[in-house]
């Protein structure tokens, strides 16, 4: 029989609280070398300078590992992501606080080095602006514009926030105007409240960006709004394929009473429910080219655990649709 040591060695059957804090308990490396043979690696993002509200989403990432739990399959869907993936920790981004710009850079180099040795990268934030690098970086990787599923109560396409062109409402204009998202195939889910305006709204409808609103959540439900999402970003090019989509997750989609610690809640959002179905949908139903979860606030009074944990759900799910789409061939 053997004795505690020994299980910890051969199963990884330890409480969660124990060991290093790694997403999930999963093996670390910061050695891109050590990613050969590794389907997906975690990356965090500890960054918030570009916030337009509440600070704190730089401890994101640690929250999200902190609120982590060991492996198991996955009672609905049957299957264990983490037995039929190879996941590792690839630690965070090495962000020159005060400079985003310095910070950006070194997010895209890590996010890089993931694609570079083949494997999916899962990026923790951070503020909503680490989808710039993010994205970018997959889109390089894969030679051209890549399609977009974007959770969020905010489109974050202003062309400015505050007369300022880097911040966490610009990235997805910024991706747009670049040319590594292409627009016909970037699909927003969740929208309400007060922000943007018909300056940003219809710059979208322009180039031909896809809204569904929580109003369409609410009437159509969940299911039918994804089946959309998942046709739009699947239609295929010129070469015959639909190009890859990478999974933006924004947690301030979800009602306050789901997210409280966030830096902009707005009521009247999506419930944990649905968006944890829909994040597994879309990782069974396309090609993933990466995916983020940010704007996780963990400071904030009341939120330590509540806002970490579905934010740990968000990503198990869709590596549980990662995992059934390869199963399935």
């Amino acid at each position: 029989m053997l004795d505690p040591l020994q299980r910890w060695a051969a199963y990884g059957e330890k409480p969660d609280y124990a060991g290093l804090l790694t997403f999930a308990g999963q093996p670390y490396t910061e050695d891109p070398a050590e990613l050969a043979g590794v389907d997906v690696a975690i990356v965090g993002a500890p960054i918030d300078e570009l916030v337009s509200d509440r600070p704190g989403a730089r401890f994101g990432p640690r929250a999200i590992r902190a609120a982590s739990c060991p492996p198991g399959p996955h009672l609905e869907a049957r299957i264990d992501a983490f037995a039929e993936l190879r996941v590792v920790d690839f630690g965070d981004a090495p962000i020159l606080p005060a400079d985003p710009a310095r910070s950006h850079e070194a997010i895209q180099a890590t996010v890089a080095q993931v694609l570079a040795a083949g494997a999916l990268p899962v990026v923790l934030g951070g503020d909503h602006s680490i989808a710039e690098p993010d994205v970018r970086a997959c889109a390089e990787a894969h030679g051209g514009p890549i399609g977009l599923v974007h959770f969020d109560t905010h489109t974050d396409t202003g062309r400015t926030v505050f007369g300022v062109e880097r911040s966490h409402g610009t990235p997805m204009y910024r991706l747009v105007e670049s040319g590594h998202v292409d627009p016909e195939r970037y699909v927003q889910i969740g929208l309400r409240g007060y922000w943007p305006g018909e300056e940003e709204l219809s710059w979208q409808r322009e180039r031909g960006i896809t809204s569904f609103f929580l109003h369409d959540v609410r009437d159509r439900g969940i299911r039918a709004v994804v089946q959309d999402a998942l046709a739009i970003v699947g239609r295929p090019a010129l070469s015959g394929e639909a190009p890859p989509t990478f999974l933006s997750v924004d947690v301030d989609v979800l009602d306050p009473a789901y997210a409280p610690g966030t830096g902009t809640p707005e009521p009247g959002g999506m419930t944990a429910a649905d968006l944890l179905w829909a994040c597994r949908a879309v990782g069974e139903g396309v090609t993933l080219a990466g995916m983020d979860v940010v704007e996780v606030l963990p400071e904030r009074v009341g939120s330590r655990d509540l806002t970490a944990l579905v934010a740990d759900r968000i990503v198990r799910e869709a590596l549980t649709g990662v995992a059934l789409r390869r199963r399935a061939g």
